[in-house]
């Protein structure tokens, strides 16, 4: 399982910029064209880019309502060909993949064809409430599926009490955890507000840091200039994207503000 060094050595700076990719083939919202998607997707991976990011995650973000847990081939089909273009624009830059609502399999199958570097998992471990219904953690099938695939390289990046979900039973937040850490083998866990653009509790990122000192500990949601100060000296990378978008695209003036922040800036000229 990878340690806070894994963490520091591969998200450096430690930020994670989203890129959400417009509707995809077979979506409500899909419209037509998936050259536009690539080129919206390029225009959001050149300004994190641009503004010094050097890891970025992307998924099927507009694909609502989503599937709650395998998603359709051409889902797959379209992520793999746009992450893949991706790749080809900027190599360096580390990739994670996340199938929205949790379809871990097909993350881990396009993590193969693309080269990334981790997955994120909504449910790895436990069952969550949600608005595609109950959602059930496949942690078992998950790691097996990618030791099958020879990924055990690829970092598995699991959401403790997912947003936009309720635990189906509650239970004490260390004692899942430590659940979804040593029992799902999770690489990293990531911590989120109750929505998209919500702030985590800090409470909870003290809870979690006591219970598992070793663990990789992420911010997924509601990070901002504003409030990056109460997060940083317990969780080791964040995941923003809302915050660094002006109407709604990927701003770099934004993204080298936030890098700097977290002191290691950069020009965005």
């Amino acid at each position: 399982m990878w340690t806070i060094q894994t963490i520091q050595g591969l998200i450096r700076p430690p930020l994670i910029g989203m890129i959400h990719l417009s509707p995809l083939p077979g979506s409500p919202g899909w419209g037509g064209d998936l050259d536009q998607v690539i080129k919206v997707a390029m225009r959001d991976l050149d300004a994190l880019h641009q503004g010094g990011v050097t890891v970025v995650m992307v998924e099927n973000f507009h694909d609502i309502p989503f599937w709650p847990d395998r998603v359709p081939p051409e889902t797959v089909a379209a992520m793999t060909v746009v992450i893949a273009t991706l790749k080809q624009r900027h190599p360096a830059m580390a990739l994670g993949v996340n199938v929205l609502r949790n379809d871990a399999g097909a993350a881990l199958g396009i993590a193969a064809a693309v080269g990334a570097s981790f997955v994120r998992i909504n449910v790895h471990t436990g069952a969550m409430v949600t608005d595609q219904g109950p959602v059930l953690g496949q942690a078992h099938q998950t790691l097996r599926r990618r030791r099958e695939l020879g990924l055990d390289h690829v970092g598995i990046l699991a959401d403790i009490r997912v947003k936009h979900a309720a635990p189906l039973a509650e239970r004490d937040l260390a004692d899942e955890a430590r659940d979804l850490r040593l029992r799902g083998m999770a690489d990293a866990l990531i911590v989120s507000g109750v929505a998209t653009g919500s702030a985590a509790d800090p409470a909870d990122l003290r809870i979690l840091r006591e219970a598992l000192p070793d663990c990789p500990l992420l911010l997924g949601s509601g990070v901002t200039l504003e409030n990056l100060s109460s997060f940083t000296d317990m969780a080791d990378a964040f995941i923003v994207g809302t915050s660094l978008k002006t109407d709604g695209i990927i701003d770099p003036v934004r993204v080298a503000a936030m890098v700097a922040a977290l002191g290691c800036g950069k020009d965005p000229a």
